[in-house]
């Protein structure tokens, strides 16, 4: 049943991102593009999909837990540190740049658009890249004598 709900719940994903055009980096772009082909749309996109989360979460969290697993997975820190502060810097630039965020790249990857592929690959490698940083940080820190 996981596998079923996970499937619609993608395929619903899939669809939304194509159909608002969120997969194509041109009108992402566009919206970015405040002194010149500047299209909003992408704000009522955006708009509609909290007011969808917002929905949800009142629906939801109420219940003792999810219907599918033991317990909702919901971030315990509510604290506005550097880390996520320059992860939505880098998020934020990327998106601009590429006309890509990582929720519109995926449905879009099995087109085999080469700017997509390129995206991706650099998306790997950025999550790579900072898995080994923070690994390499413990270790660090583990080795520091008391």
């Amino acid at each position: 049943m996981r596998l079923i709900s996970a499937y619609l719940v993608g395929l619903i994903f899939g669809l939304g991102i194509s159909i608002s055009g969120m997969g194509n980096p041109a009108k992402v772009v566009n919206f970015f593009d405040f002194a010149g082909q500047w299209d909003p749309s992408l704000a009522f996109v955006m708009a509609g999909a909290l007011f969808v989360t917002f929905l949800g979460y009142r629906w939801v969290l109420p219940r003792p837990k999810p219907l599918q697993s033991d317990r909702f997975y919901i971030p315990a820190s509510r604290i506005i540190d550097s880390r996520l502060l320059g992860g939505a810097i880098v998020f934020g630039i990327g998106w601009g740049i590429s006309g890509f965020c990582p929720g519109g790249a995926i449905p879009v990857t099995g087109t085999l658009n080469q700017d997509v592929l390129i995206f991706m690959a650099s998306l790997l490698a950025g999550v790579i890249a900072v898995r080994l940083v923070q690994k390499r940080r413990q270790t660090k820190t583990a080795r520091q004598p008391v």
